[in-house]
């Protein structure tokens, strides 16, 4: 039986379209989420924080705006358990999306994983990195469920 998931969410459109099949998947089957951002530590080279969000004198360092960034999109997804009436816990970690979401997944014993997926052919994920390709193939007996655009 299926009694706990994880959500992860990097905040895309698509991530967003798995948390809602997901929170609604364990609403049904009465189960708890581990809703997981991971800030994924290659986004610190070449990024810069939005100028709308920063006071002019002021730079927040990336790693906190990526924080916030994570912290709000996992928060949302929160909100929609509550309404729901779903049992839920928020994990913030830094490191390789893939590693951690297979790592974390283990760690809270979910007993499924899902999340989106943009739909990228496997030579395209193979280019562009694919998280959810990451994660099917990675050698751990958790079922993924991905949902697609």
């Amino acid at each position: 039986m299926i009694s706990k998931i994880l959500i992860p969410t990097d905040g895309s459109e698509v991530a967003h379209m798995a948390a809602r099949y997901g929170v609604d998947l364990a609403k049904q089957l009465k189960a708890s989420v581990i809703i997981l951002s991971v800030i994924d530590q290659r986004s610190y080279v070449g990024q810069t924080v939005p100028a709308a969000q920063t006071a002019m004198q002021v730079i927040e360092p990336i790693e906190g705006y990526l924080r916030e960034a994570a912290e709000a999109y996992a928060g949302e997804i929160k909100a929609w358990c509550e309404k729901g009436g779903v049992q839920s816990k928020t994990v913030i970690t830094t490191g390789h999306p893939v590693e951690e979401i297979v790592k974390e997944a283990e760690k809270s014993k979910a007993a499924l994983i899902v999340m989106g997926s943009h739909g990228r052919s496997a030579l395209g994920a193979a280019f562009l990195g694919s998280v959810a390709y990451g994660v099917i193939h990675q050698d751990t007996k958790i079922p993924v469920l991905v949902v697609k655009r």
